[in-house]
């Protein structure tokens, strides 16, 4: 009785995780973590550091210059430490498994009781999801968790400075990561790169580029780009000025479809 007891407490606790298929990614062996970063990054006690793959918690200057710190910077680097600080942690391993700084990307799960540590950090509204085109997996899963944080308004949810942008104000976000929401009013396909413009003039409104070859990878999931014209779209990624605001995408998880 007791050992059952014991087991359904276990699923109790790891109920956030179940929706995730974490066994999916490469074993990267259980370690301690001995020091925390900043809200996205932890050290082990092997000496390496871990970068969260898939999310970006609110940036701290870190020694550099002229860097002022993120809201909730410190909120989030404390919520990390209560979650993983001393703790035995499984490290599941992205399919691009280290940056070029030579960091770990992976995925953490507490040992002691199954929590995976990126599902928490986007629960608390202290993390948006930031997937790249080499490390893709379980974004479906951290996008929904990071919407549900939103409608609840935790955290960073309920800042200006982490607001979703429409076209017309992205503008005054340029060399900055964020989500934009709005209507696509035109789809071209121009050589090799589809555009999806978010007003009537490419030369000064929001746009999207994509790759057109890159387009294989949205229609796999059952979405054609060319058909997007009228529909309601939340992007996310750095924007770069290019005939007016630019997001440039590379693979589906950066690009939510809002209205069928």
């Amino acid at each position: 009785m007791h050992l059952l007891k014991y087991l359904l407490l276990c699923l109790t606790i790891a109920a956030p995780t179940l929706g995730a298929d974490l066994t999916s990614l490469k074993d990267g062996g259980i370690h301690k973590v001995v020091s925390v970063v900043d809200g996205d990054t932890v050290i082990l006690n092997n000496g390496r550091q871990v970068r969260l793959v898939g999310i970006q918690a609110p940036k701290l200057p870190l020694g550099r210059t002229n860097f002022k710190a993120w809201p909730l910077a410190l909120e989030a680097k404390a919520f990390l430490e209560d979650l993983s600080l001393s703790q035995d942690v499984q490290v599941r391993l992205g399919d691009h498994p280290e940056d070029r700084h030579g960091r770990i990307l992976g995925h953490l799960i507490r040992v002691s009781d199954g929590l995976w540590i990126q599902g928490e950090l986007l629960k608390a509204g202290l993390a948006r999801v930031y997937t790249f085109a080499d490390n893709r997996k379980l974004g479906s899963e951290m996008l929904a968790l990071e919407r549900q944080a939103r409608a609840d308004q935790k955290g960073l949810w309920t800042l200006p400075f982490y607001a979703i942008r429409t076209a017309d104000n992205a503008r005054h976000d340029f060399g900055t990561f964020q989500l934009v929401e709005d209507r696509i009013v035109d789809v071209a396909k121009v050589k090799k790169r589809i555009y999806l413009n978010f007003g009537p003039d490419w030369r000064t409104d929001f746009t999207v580029q994509i790759d057109a070859r890159k387009a294989k990878l949205w229609r796999a999931q059952g979405l054609d780009l060319l058909t997007l014209k009228g529909k309601r779209v939340r992007v996310r990624g750095w924007i770069k000025e290019k005939n007016g605001p630019l997001i440039a995408l590379d693979h589906p998880e950066r690009l939510e479809l809002i209205s069928p």
